[in-house]
């Protein structure tokens, strides 16, 4: 594997790559590897047959780990989050990454993040996370965009617990780079059913408790809308139920959304939804989200 700091160097290890014949599969994180991030790693190498004479092409997969200033806000865990680059090389030698890409905050936005080409999520990021975490998604999207540019993939892979996210990776990837393929992985969990984040490492052995009755609420409140409950009573029951089931977990929205447009249902809405949930336990923020057909 190699580990790569510059742009420059990042962009000859992808023409060589692409002069091989490879499939360039980028994977972004901010590091603080765990299994949802080998997961992501391993649907980039699986490959896809791009169709035509040219058959399945091997994937030439690259992972980035930048923690990026400017998807988070004043007051959020920006200096606090973790940064384990030499376990994440690691995991990733290990994984069979063909590159990790590490660069410093320089060499992503060479003119200075204030002179970065900064995206605008649209209205779809102002809900939700966007609602809480204003300009973060603006950010995310900044980062995004840097990172396709210097690579140039081919398909992108990101994991679906940041389901917001993606629907707005995806949006400006159709709008952008209508080349590229934007997968997603499934969210992998713990057994407890508390989905994997760098941030819960920091979650006491009580927070921890708190932490997996988001899980469980989200996963008996699908239940309760599949048999046809109305979405406003399933949505007020369980925010009542979360207060008292774990008080220390300050909820900030249990919310159901259209997978479509990313909008909040109606009462007579029927089709693909997405149920999220975001929680602050301590000093740690989680989401989670599940898929719902109703």
């Amino acid at each position: 594997m190699l580990t790569l700091h510059t742009a420059a160097d990042l962009k000859s290890a992808v023409h060589t790559a692409r002069e091989a014949g490879r499939e360039i599969v980028l994977v972004p994180t901010m590091g603080a590897l765990h299994a949802g991030h080998l997961s992501l790693v391993e649907l980039a190498q699986a490959g896809r047959v791009l169709g035509g004479e040219t058959g399945p092409r091997l994937p030439f997969v690259i992972v980035s780990v930048f923690v990026n200033p400017l998807q988070f806000g004043v007051g959020e865990d920006f200096d606090r989050y973790p940064r384990t680059l030499e376990a994440d090389a690691k995991l990733l030698e290990g994984a069979g990454a063909d590159v990790l890409f590490a660069p410093d905050v320089d060499e992503v936005y060479p003119q200075g993040q204030a002179e970065a080409n900064h995206k605008k999520a649209g209205k779809a990021a102002e809900i939700l996370e966007g609602h809480a975490r204003p300009g973060h998604f603006d950010g995310m999207l900044t980062v995004v965009a840097r990172l396709f540019d210097l690579a140039e993939p081919n398909r992108a892979v990101f994991g679906a617990k940041d389901a917001q996210q993606l629907f707005l990776v995806r949006q400006m990837a159709a709008q952008d780079y209508p080349g590229l393929l934007v997968q997603a992985a499934p969210t992998v969990r713990e057994a407890s059913g508390l989905a994997m984040s760098s941030r819960n490492r920091f979650l006491s052995t009580d927070d921890l408790r708190a932490a997996n009755t988001l899980n469980r609420a989200l996963r008996q409140a699908v239940l309760e809308l599949e048999a046809g409950a109305p979405a406003s009573e399933v949505l007020n029951a369980h925010k009542l139920q979360l207060e008292a089931d774990a008080p220390q977990a300050k909820l900030d929205y249990l919310q159901l959304v259209s997978a479509n447009d990313f909008e909040p249902v109606s009462e007579n809405f029927h089709g693909s939804a997405i149920l999220l949930i975001a929680a602050k336990i301590g000093e740690t923020r989680l989401i989670d989200n599940l898929e719902v057909l109703i």
